[in-house]
């Protein structure tokens, strides 16, 4: 799927509209508060098919130098398992989440462990995925 109408429900499953949730940090209206958050707006992007972001809101020393998005790939559910640290104060993050998805007519799921980091000037300080460890 590339890009979602506004007015559907967000793909991360907040009960929100794509509008009122991650589309604001797709568009750099708004920037993740805490590392759950970010998570929560990639997942949300590979959705609605936006590489561009998941690039820019990957960690520069564990960033890929591209990256394709499935086509085929319909992802449908998200459940946050865990969360330690990654707060708005904290410098550090780890998430852990299960993505439910569906490619060529099968049901898969990616279950991840996650580490964040925060970096960047007073003012300016963002959340970045570092990098992930698949479960199982």
């Amino acid at each position: 799927m590339t890009g979602l109408d506004a007015g559907a429900r967000c793909p991360c499953l907040s009960g929100e509209t794509y509008g009122e949730c991650c589309r604001l940090e797709h568009t750099g209206a708004r920037r993740a508060a805490t590392a759950e958050r970010l998570m929560r707006t990639r997942y949300s992007a590979f959705a609605v098919g936006r590489a561009d972001y998941l690039l820019e809101t990957w960690h520069a020393s564990t960033r890929p130098a591209s990256l394709e998005l499935e086509e085929g790939t319909r992802w449908v559910r998200l459940d946050v398992i865990r969360t330690e640290a990654g707060g708005p104060f904290d410098e550090r993050g780890v998430v852990e989440f299960v993505a439910s998805y569906r490619e060529d007519g099968a049901r898969g799921r990616l279950h991840e462990t996650s580490r964040f980091v925060r970096e960047g000037a007073p003012g300016a300080r963002r959340w970045y995925y570092l990098d992930g460890v698949l479960a199982g």
